[in-house]
């Protein structure tokens, strides 16, 4: 029996049109999930120029989640879900967070939508006794300075995963998380497209190399997998011993 087989399962993720949402997307797909993603532009072939993206062979939705209203209003094309994987986000430089409009936006992405999208999803999820995943980040555990709404953010998605696994265990989902260090996406090219920083965060590494979107996705295939079937509320640090100091 191939515990990472998901052959016969549906698997939606949220931000799963770029980056580490849709590198995930991409591993359960060649698993055999049929695998659905949402994002934010108007079709999959809008993201023909996004080098962090490929939509082949999954199943694209335009719905904006900073609008609570518009997630709980999207049809979804299927009657069964097996694993819902929680992976959008945005941050704002230039102290833009430190602002209101700008905190709230950011809140609203990464924090807001986690539960809206959640509580949508979960009668599926229940009589599918599957797993939902949340990617919050490793900031979560530190702080960061220039971008307070990101880091509450992630922080608030670190709780939340901590208490929707206790309060949805006993109707057979199981809910963890994963908590990525620095992955070169487009979100993180204020360091990794500056040759100083870029340095700078690398010796901070003990692995000494940046994350890819796909070690990401290998955790994720895990924690939806029966190899995981003991494992509840937890969100796994996967920053290559960066945090370790």
């Amino acid at each position: 029996m191939d515990e990472l087989d998901f052959n016969d399962k549906t698997v939606l993720v949220v931000g799963g049109s770029s980056g580490i949402g849709n590198s995930i997307a991409q591993n359960f797909r060649r698993r055999g999930a049929q695998v659905h993603v949402w994002g934010t532009r108007a079709n999959a072939a809008a993201y023909a120029d996004s080098a962090d993206s490929d939509l082949e062979g999954l199943h694209y939705a335009r719905v904006n989640v900073a609008d609570a209203d518009l997630i709980e209003a999207t049809r979804v094309p299927f009657a069964r879900l097996d694993v819902l994987v929680l992976a959008q986000g945005t941050v704002l430089y230039d102290r833009q967070e430190f602002l209101t409009e700008g905190f709230k936006h950011v809140l609203d992405v990464n924090l807001t939508s986690v539960m809206v999208c959640a509580q949508k999803f979960y009668p599926l999820l229940k009589d599918a006794k599957g797993a939902l995943i949340v990617v919050s980040s490793a900031a979560a555990f530190h702080s960061t300075r220039g971008n307070p709404a990101y880091n509450a953010s992630k922080t608030g998605a670190f709780g939340l995963t901590r208490t929707l696994a206790e309060a949805w265990a006993r109707d057979g989902i199981r809910v963890n998380g994963i908590a990525p260090g620095l992955v070169e996406t487009k979100l993180t090219q204020v360091t990794t497209a500056n040759p100083k920083r870029l340095e700078s965060a690398l010796r901070g590494i003990p692995l000494g190399r940046l994350g890819t979107p796909q070690d990401m996705a290998n955790v994720a295939l895990f924690l939806a997998s029966p190899l995981a079937g003991y494992l509840l509320g937890q969100t796994l640090l996967v920053d290559g011993g960066m945090l370790l100091a």
